[in-house]
C-alpha cells in the first residue's frame, strides 16, 4: 500500500510547486517528464529516483496506477532530470518489492514506514 491518494492531491497543488525546483537537484529526486496518453500535454513530477545498476529505480509513493505511471508505461520512456542532468529512460517495468533492494540500504526504512514497496524500474536509452 502506497500512500494516500488525497496526499498525492494535494501534493500536486501545494507541494510539488515547491520542491520542483530543489528536485532536479537534490540526490534521491528527480523530475520526470512525461507526456498524457489522451491529452497529449507535457506534465512533471518531482520522484525519488535511484541508481541500480546500470539502471535507475523511482519509488512509486503513490503507487502503480498513478497516472504518471500510466503515461510512461504507455510511452514506454520518460525523460528524467536529475542533479542538474537530462536522462532519457526506457523500458519502464513495474516492480513489487517488499524487501525494497531496489532503493539504498538507508532509504529502505522511510518506505518501510510509508508502505512503499512498487517501482518502476528503467533503463538509459542508449545511443
Amino acid at each position: 500500500m502506497a500512500l494516500p491518494k488525497g496526499l498525492a492531491r494535494f501534493n500536486k497543488v501545494a507541494t510539488n510547486h515547491v520542491l520542483a525546483p530543489f528536485a532536479a537537484r537534490l540526490p534521491g529526486f528527480a523530475i520526470v517528464h512525461h507526456i498524457g496518453r489522451r491529452s497529449g500535454r507535457e506534465y512533471s513530477n518531482p520522484v525519488n529516483l535511484y541508481r541500480r545498476g546500470g539502471g535507475y529505480a523511482i519509488a512509486l509513493m503513490y503507487g502503480a496506477d498513478s497516472q504518471w505511471v500510466r503515461n510512461v508505461q504507455a510511452a514506454g520512456r520518460v525523460r528524467v532530470v536529475n542533479r542538474g542532468r537530462t536522462i532519457e529512460l526506457v523500458e519502464p517495468e513495474l516492480v513489487h518489492d517488499p524487501s525494497r533492494s531496489y532503493v539504498p540500504a538507508a532509504i529502505r526504512p522511510i518506505l518501510r514506514a510509508v508502505h512503499v514497496s512498487d517501482f518502476m524500474v528503467l533503463r538509459p536509452r542508449s545511443g
